[in-house]
C-alpha cells in the first residue's frame, strides 16, 4: 500500500479585504467558502495534520492590505482557531521570501493541502511553486475563491476564473477536491490523484484520438 501523505493545511489570505474589504471575493459565495476553510481546518486539528496561516501584507503605496489596517486582518474564521506556523508574505507565492520552504522540509512535509484566496492568484501561485519543489499538493476548489475582471486583455466573471483555474489546476498541478471530499479522503487515509495535461484533454475529444 502507498504510504500515506504526511500533510500540511496552508490557508492564503484569509484576510478581511476579501469579505468586507475593498476585494470582495465574487465566486464561490465568500461566506460558503469562509464556512469550509473552518472545516478544513478543524478536520486538520482532528487528524494532527498542522496548520499554517498565511497573510499577505502589500508594498507601500498600494490600497490594499495595508498592514496594521482592518482589511488587513485576518479573518475571525481563522483567528478563533489553532494554527501551527505563521507566514507573511508580500509576493503571490507563499514560498517566495518567507520561510515555508524550510519549515516545509523541517517538519517532514510531502503534500501541501492549500485553501484560501485567491484561486487565481496567490493560491495559483503557492500550488505552482509547491509542485515545482517536489510537493504533491490538494487544493480545496470551495474553501477558495476569485475575483471579477476587466481590463485591456478582457473580462472575466469571478465563476469563469475560477471554474478555468480549478479545470488547469487538476490537468497537473493539484487534486482539486471539494472540502467534504478530502476530509473523506482523511478519514479512509487516501490520496485523491491529480490528472494529466493528455488525459484532460483527450476526454474534450470524444473518439478522434
Amino acid at each position: 500500500m502507498p504510504n500515506t501523505p504526511r500533510r500540511a493545511l496552508v490557508v492564503i489570505d484569509v484576510q478581511n479585504e476579501y469579505v468586507s474589504g475593498k476585494l470582495p471575493i465574487g465566486y464561490p459565495d465568500v461566506q460558503l467558502s469562509l464556512r469550509q476553510i473552518g472545516q478544513a481546518i478543524d478536520a486538520a486539528r482532528e487528524k494532527d495534520i498542522p496548520v499554517v496561516v498565511v497573510q499577505n501584507t502589500a508594498p507601500a503605496g498600494v490600497p490594499i492590505f495595508v498592514k496594521g489596517t482592518p482589511g488587513w486582518e485576518l479573518h475571525e474564521v481563522v483567528t478563533r482557531r489553532k494554527f501551527d506556523h505563521y507566514v507573511e508574505k508580500n509576493l503571490p507565492s507563499a514560498f517566495t521570501g518567507t520561510d515555508l520552504a524550510d519549515w516545509v522540509a523541517a517538519h517532514g512535509i510531502d503534500t501541501l493541502t492549500v485553501a484560501g484566496y485567491m484561486t487565481h492568484n496567490c493560491v495559483d501561485s503557492t500550488i505552482k511553486h509547491a509542485l515545482h519543489a517536489g510537493l504533491a499538493v490538494e487544493f480545496l476548489h470551495d474553501a477558495a475563491g476569485s475575483l471579477p475582471y476587466a481590463n485591456r486583455a478582457g473580462q472575466a466573471s469571478a465563476e469563469e476564473i475560477h471554474r478555468v483555474f480549478c479545470v488547469v489546476l487538476q490537468s497537473r498541478f493539484a487534486a482539486v477536491l471539494s472540502t467534504a471530499e478530502w476530509i473523506a479522503a482523511l478519514r479512509m487515509e487516501a490520496t485523491p490523484e491529480r490528472d494529466s495535461i493528455f488525459s484532460s484533454f483527450r476526454r474534450t475529444c470524444g473518439s478522434r484520438l
